[in-house]
């Protein structure tokens, strides 16, 4: 067996037979609960992912979005679809993989942010990654709608040498068809 290999690519440059592997990849990692959406969100931007001879082992990517805070408009680094298969879990390829998506966020954006499982907080609470204290909510449809939910889950990380917003009021998201965040 090989090694595990870390890699990574603009969406733009996988094929689409990469990408499908990567889909059906994630479908069994989150276990059935990974959406046409979810999938949609997932494209656009950077991936990183690992693989050994015997197939996919991790996969995340950053794409951008947009977050309104007290006023001013951010450029940011959105975390997404970051999985690792059940059987190689506890030895670090997520690590790897956030490690490869942090120096996108770092090269590129403000700020990077994400939407933490349970299962994943303690994964990017050890890299530094921070809740955020304030409100969430979105630009949607009919204004600004405030996400309750996604209070207490959704963590930021600054930029290398980047100022966060101050941990205070509102991150206002753009709005995206499926889970906002």
């Amino acid at each position: 067996m090989t090694e595990p290999t870390l890699h990574t690519a603009h969406t733009y440059r996988l094929t689409p037979a990469a990408l499908d592997e990567i889909r059906t990849f994630l479908e069994t990692a989150f276990e059935g609960d990974f959406s046409d959406d979810d999938w949609d969100h997932s494209l656009g931007g950077i991936h990183a992912w690992v693989r050994d001879g015997s197939g996919l082992l991790a996969h995340g990517s950053v794409v951008q979005r947009r977050v309104v805070h007290e006023g001013r408009s951010y450029r940011i680094g959105y975390v997404e679809s970051v999985a690792v298969r059940a059987d190689r879990r506890r030895e670090g390829l997520g690590g790897q993989v956030m490690a490869a998506l942090e120096q996108v966020v770092d090269g590129a954006y403000a700020f990077g942010a994400l939407s933490a499982s349970a299962a994943g907080a303690a994964l990017y609470a050890r890299r530094g990654w921070q809740v955020w204290p304030g409100r969430i909510a979105v630009q949607g449809r009919n204004g600004v709608e405030r996400l309750p939910d996604e209070e207490g889950s959704t963590y930021i990380r600054g930029a290398a040498g980047a100022v966060l917003p101050p941990a205070s009021g509102t991150l206002i998201f753009d709005w995206r068809d499926g889970d906002v965040l």
